[in-house]
């Protein structure tokens, strides 16, 4: 019963957080048609009557624009200001814009205010955070950040004071919750996860990602924090360990076209498993499936299937998944990564166009991440 008091108490507080268009999560998951399903796996889980807070496990809608960019909801401050952020697991600070940036790309975005906050702290600390699309400039400060009912009080945090127009201006997310390392934080600054885990908020040190392979209005997915959804992929798990503690990272044995292995990575590859990255990047050395990006329309059928061999199991990208088709204009979903190789490794980052195809959980406590089919 505790249990389902906690969430029903998830969904109030999910009710109140409004998007900018003024509409409540929801609202928009109600109109999309996803509601009562989320309300499903809300009862299914509450049915396994954990007996404690410590048990919980939360989920947070994903929201997909154009099926291109992937975003939740979070709080800061008390009272609490609502803000879109990517949860992205290519990066590690969290940041929000400020009423301490006056450039454009802030004014086309909600903006923290820390005046309003009756817990908020400041230092006066800057940094630059830096970004495969752009830099900008934070103020560091401290504050409560909700996420639906996980509460992670005097967390550190970025106020923007300087955002380049592109790419925020126009990004339909108003900041960035970084996910990967703490090794990987600029300035040193705990993660918002590590406060989790600090402040016992996770019924487990291990979150996940769902991005629907056929996302409706407003829902792309699932985030869940602290917990895996048996419901959202099948098959085995593929369990491969993380190379090296700064992005989620792990070793490609082999990367195949069609039935031909391509001996790419006799040398060794790394891939990145980053869901901050839209595309599938690749070491610009390996990109020659077509130097232009667009393809034949009429030809996807008879494209090959793109394999990964990750610790010993196959991970194919068919060319549904790979080619997109604009009103009769195909291009790949692949560009070269904008990140140098690491010892001479060519270098990957698995994106949402193949994260789109696999359920992925980010294992804390092991240091490994797991790769599903998703339904």
């Amino acid at each position: 019963m505790k249990w389902l008091v906690l969430a029903l108490l998830c969904l109030q507080l999910s009710e109140g957080i409004k998007l900018k268009k003024g509409k409540s999560i929801r609202e928009n998951m109600k109109e999309a048609g996803v509601l009562e399903d989320y309300l499903r796996k809300i009862k299914h889980h509450a049915a396994k009557k954990y007996p404690s807070r410590e048990d919980f496990v939360v989920y947070e809608p994903i929201t997909s624009h154009l099926d291109s960019s992937y975003f939740g909801e979070i709080s800061i401050g008390d009272p609490p200001q609502n803000f879109t952020v990517l949860f992205d697991t290519g990066s590690s600070n969290l940041w929000v814009p400020s009423t301490y940036c006056k450039t454009p790309a802030c004014y086309n975005h909600v903006k923290f205010r820390p005046r309003e906050s009756s817990t908020f702290i400041t230092n006066g600390q800057t940094y630059t955070l830096s970004y495969g699309s752009g830099t900008l400039t934070v103020l560091l400060g401290y504050d409560t950040v909700r996420i639906q009912c996980i509460t992670v009080t005097n967390q550190e945090f970025g106020l923007s004071k300087d955002e380049p127009t592109q790419p925020f201006y126009y990004a339909d997310f108003d900041g960035i919750l970084g996910m990967a390392y703490p090794s990987l934080a600029v300035g040193g600054t705990p993660t918002v996860l590590q406060g989790m885990l600090e402040q016992n908020q996770l019924s487990e040190p291990i979150f996940s990602f769902y991005f629907s392979r056929k996302p409706t209005y407003n829902y792309g997915g699932e985030l869940i924090l602290g917990g895996v959804d048996p419901q959202l992929f099948y098959g085995d798990i593929t369990w491969a360990p993380v190379t090296q503690e700064l992005y989620w990272q792990v070793a490609i044995d082999e990367f195949a076209i069609g039935e031909s292995m391509m001996g790419w990575c006799s040398r060794g590859c790394q891939g990145i498993v980053d869901t901050g990255t839209f595309l599938l990047t690749v070491h610009n050395l390996l990109f020659t499936l077509s130097p232009q990006y667009a393809v034949d329309c009429n030809e996807i059928q008879n494209m090959p299937a793109i394999t990964f061999i990750i610790n010993g199991a196959q991970l194919p990208l068919y060319p549904s998944a790979y080619v997109f088709n604009n009103n009769g204009y195909c291009t790949l979903g692949i560009e070269v990564t904008y990140l140098p190789s690491q010892n001479r490794q060519p270098l990957w980052i698995l994106g949402d166009v193949f994260l789109k195809q696999y359920y992925t959980i980010f294992d804390m406590a092991n240091n490994r991440i797991g790769f599903a089919p998703s339904l």
